[in-house]
């Protein structure tokens, strides 16, 4: 069963995938499928000895080039439809206890210019309308496969998030003439609440953070999507993104947990003087050992609540961004 079903009480699909039930749980470091083939034992799913980056389609995707029928029919209430799409898996090195903290900077910079191209390919499908690149890392954030990896999902829609964000964008242009990323980077580039200053892409602690120790990196400059950023913008990209995570690690004092999300343009050209690109990088640790779960406020009421200032959480990270190491 592969399929999308509509929810009129909130406008938005959802997607029901039940044969991911069957997917690759917290294997052993020895039967990992994203580490390379070596001689003489069983192959992974990655069919080379060494490599840098590598992407292919998942194996238990929730959306399909070639969905299934659906499994009930639809109605006007509720429609239901193939799940069309792509699901890719990105696996950022071939070192299995590595991390993006730890692979250096020319790798990362790599990584960018990866998503740089799948965004542009998966983009170019007439059937795709949003594309998410993210990585989810660590335990504490359900992760079932250690070596470092992300995803790039192409939906058919853009989805209730980016949505919402591009209306609010919508109507601050509206308001203001402006483009809303556009203002809070001139408000906050410098500021209490910066962490990381590259010369395209500025990090910082956001004014609204939903996670304590939330960080978002915002281009300075309004561009909509990865694939029109310079070389330059991309490798700068990269270094502050590489010194945001080295930073994460260091304020904690481990390899933290995070759920990482790259915002952009939908595909079909629409809202382009709206859509500023801007990464999320959400750990879910608040300090003292504790994590921040989403309860009953932010589940049901989608209304988040905090437990450190913005600007208490940014002058951490500001303080350990200085002892934090960031491998070339």
């Amino acid at each position: 069963m592969s399929e999308r079903r509509y929810d009129p009480t909130h406008g938005e699909w959802v997607t029901f995938a039940t044969h991911r039930q069957d997917r690759t749980y917290k294997p052993s470091a020895a039967a990992c499928p994203l580490c390379p083939t070596v001689p003489g034992h069983e192959p992974t799913e990655i069919p080379r000895e060494h490599f840098d980056v590598v992407v292919f389609d998942n194996r238990f995707p929730s959306l399909s080039t070639d969905p299934p029928e659906p499994s009930v029919a639809g109605t006007d209430l509720v429609p239901v439809e193939p799940a069309y799409g792509h699901c890719e898996v990105v696996v950022f090195t071939d070192d299995h206890d590595a991390t993006l903290a730890s692979v250096g900077v020319a790798r990362v910079t790599l990584l960018v210019e990866t998503w740089a191209r799948r965004v542009a390919d998966l983009g170019a499908d007439p059937g795709v309308r949003y594309v998410l690149p993210f990585e989810n890392k660590g335990e504490a954030v359900g992760v079932t496969l250690h070596h470092p990896h992300g995803q790039i999902y192409a939906y058919p829609d853009v989805p209730p998030r980016p949505a919402r964000e591009l209306a609010a964008g919508r109507r601050h242009h509206e308001r203001t003439g402006h483009c809303v990323f556009c203002d809070v980077v001139a408000a906050e580039a410098g500021g209490a609440r910066e962490v990381v200053a590259g010369e395209h892409f500025v990090a910082a602690v956001p004014p609204w953070a939903r996670f304590p120790y939330e960080v978002d990196i915002w281009s300075r400059e309004h561009v909509p999507s990865l694939p029109e950023l310079s070389a330059d913008a991309r490798a700068d990209l990269a270094r502050v993104l590489a010194k945001v995570l080295a930073t994460c690690d260091a304020w904690f004092g481990f390899s933290t947990s995070y759920l990482l999300g790259i915002h952009a343009a939908p595909t079909d050209g629409t809202d382009r003087d709206v859509a500023h690109l801007h990464l999320e990088i959400c750990p879910p640790h608040r300090g003292g050992g504790k994590l921040k779960y989403l309860a009953g406020s932010e589940t049901f009421g989608g209304a988040f609540l905090t437990d450190v200032a913005p600007e208490v959480a940014a002058a951490r990270l500001r303080e350990a961004a200085g002892r934090a190491v960031v491998p070339a």
